[in-house]
């Protein structure tokens, strides 16, 4: 568990190191994390974009296959999508009433809004926002968004944002000014994406807290 985090928050220095240790199984691990990210709302602190910039970068170097490395990563992404989007579709409009210990009731609700009036758009859309990614496709099943329409932007939006973001880690990642600062672009991730829930969750404690009062 503790090489998990230190390859999320040193991952310029880690991914390289675990490319090399571990082979051609770095392409399931990154994998995993996209596919956590995307499919399952309660990590949504995981760093989908920079992970995808800085494995571009990698990809560049020689490190890793940029096709191979892109083409598994977008099934990641779909498949997570999906699998976040039947859940939805499970628990249904419910979720909006009842209160889930796992999930942060106000970024959904930001989702759904976000949903609401950008519609379809909003699958494509929120694989470019961090938290709102991981909550579109579980707020499209709760709305019962039909599956083969959900599936066409799912597929979409994971080609943009894998693909976008694995060809700027190709071309850019490997300039000094960029390379030199990686940390700082993974840390910002990071925090853009944990930052708002570790809010929400404060806010549901310090709540609690002045109710009991």
């Amino acid at each position: 568990m503790a090489e998990f985090f230190d390859l999320i928050l040193n991952i310029d220095q880690s991914l390289g190191v675990w490319a090399v240790q571990y082979g051609a199984w770095i392409y399931l691990i990154l994998a995993l994390i996209i596919f956590g990210e995307t499919g399952l709302v309660v990590l949504p602190f995981l760093p989908g974009d920079s992970l995808l910039f800085i494995a571009g970068a990698f990809g560049a170097s020689g490190l890793l296959d940029p096709v191979l490395l892109g083409g598994i990563l977008i099934v990641a992404a779909i498949l997570g999508n999906t699998v976040n989007y039947s859940i939805g579709r499970y628990i249904g409009p419910k979720v909006f009433s009842t209160n889930y210990r796992f999930l942060d009731r106000k970024a959904l609700i930001k989702t759904h809004a976000f949903y609401e009036k950008h519609g379809g758009k909003t699958i494509v859309l929120s694989r470019f926002l961090p938290l709102f990614r991981t909550f579109a496709p579980f707020v499209a099943g709760v709305g019962s968004m039909s599956v083969l329409r959900f599936e066409l932007f799912n597929v979409l939006g994971a080609v943009l944002w894998v693909g976008g973001l694995i060809t700027l880690g190709y071309f850019f990642g490997n300039v000094p000014i960029i390379k030199e600062h990686l940390n700082t672009i993974v840390l910002i991730g990071v925090a853009a994406a944990a930052v708002p829930a570790l809010l929400g969750v404060l806010w549901k404690l310090l709540g609690r807290s002045s109710n009991a009062g």
